[in-house]
């Protein structure tokens, strides 16, 4: 085998590699997006079961969602601001009886 046959063998390996990355990373990408948006819906679950079982006052709503958005964000940083939980909150109100999977 000649330097051009083996550059050309060496490219198409290569070719099959990247391509082979790149289909996992998309792979990964969706499996990751698909568990993130469980564990929103579950967490939205769990605040508006906290709430039912404080018979849903605002007040108390507003202040679990300020006190959880402190102690969340100090222990895993950005994404549970208040805005994002009462998000979240929506979000399982939503599709509650839809679920997600």
């Amino acid at each position: 085998m000649n330097k051009i046959e083996k550059g050309i063998e060496s490219n198409m390996v290569y070719l099959q590699i990247k391509e082979l990355m790149e289909n996992t990373r998309k792979q990964v990408f969706v499996k990751i997006n698909n568990i993130l948006v469980q564990t929103y819906w579950k967490i939205g679950k769990i605040i508006i079961e906290d709430e039912q079982k404080n018979n849903e006052r605002a007040e108390y709503g507003k202040k679990l969602l300020k006190e959880l958005s402190k102690k969340l964000t100090k222990e895993y940083g950005k994404g549970f601001s208040k805005s994002n939980l009462f998000n979240m909150r929506k979000f399982y109100l939503k599709y509650q009886k839809e679920g997600v999977s």
